[in-house]
């Protein structure tokens, strides 16, 4: 038997709370979109990719975050020294190209994984807590919030794209 995407139901977003829970809550959110997108797919139909020359598809962008959560949230500002997962600057788009319909399972689940080390690795942070690379310069934990929010939104709008273009399903 086929795997097939599990179900989600995403918590609401925050319409009160302090900047922290906002930050949080929106993010799980956003998460919970691109889950919700995925929500009932084959691991084939996943991995179809939008029309020419396109070659994203949403197995693709489940990776992507994947990485982008790890490089962000635990090789920049937590400074652990974890190997980016997928891309590598011989292979920068590893992530969004190397999709393999019977890896789908495991693609979740590291992004599951991800999301849970990346909770536990910022709770209690600071906001203003502040890490430095050599190519992006100084940056907050606020800071990288915000860029993830607005990476999710983007690529939970070419989800939406991408799942119309398999099945038709559309909605937020």
């Amino acid at each position: 038997m086929a795997w097939i995407a599990p179900e989600f139901t995403r918590t609401a977003e925050p319409f009160v709370g302090d900047e922290r829970a906002m930050l949080d809550g929106w993010l799980d959110w956003h998460r919970g979109t691109l889950l919700t997108k995925c929500a009932g797919l084959t691991g084939e139909q996943l991995a179809q990719r939008s029309v020419p020359p396109s070659t994203l598809c949403l197995l693709g962008l489940v990776r992507h975050m994947t990485y982008v959560e790890r490089v962000w949230f635990r090789q920049r500002f937590l400074g652990e020294g974890v190997q980016p997962l997928y891309s590598t600057p011989e292979d920068p788009d590893a992530d969004l190209l190397d999709t393999d319909p019977a890896r789908a399972e495991a693609e979740f689940a590291a992004l599951a994984d991800e999301w849970g080390l990346v909770r536990k690795g910022v709770a209690g942070r600071s906001l203003d807590d502040t890490f430095t690379t050599e190519q992006h310069g100084e940056r907050s934990l606020r800071w990288i919030y915000l860029h993830m929010i607005e990476e999710y939104a983007r690529h939970n709008g070419h989800a939406d794209l991408l799942r119309e273009r398999v099945d038709g399903m559309t909605g937020d």
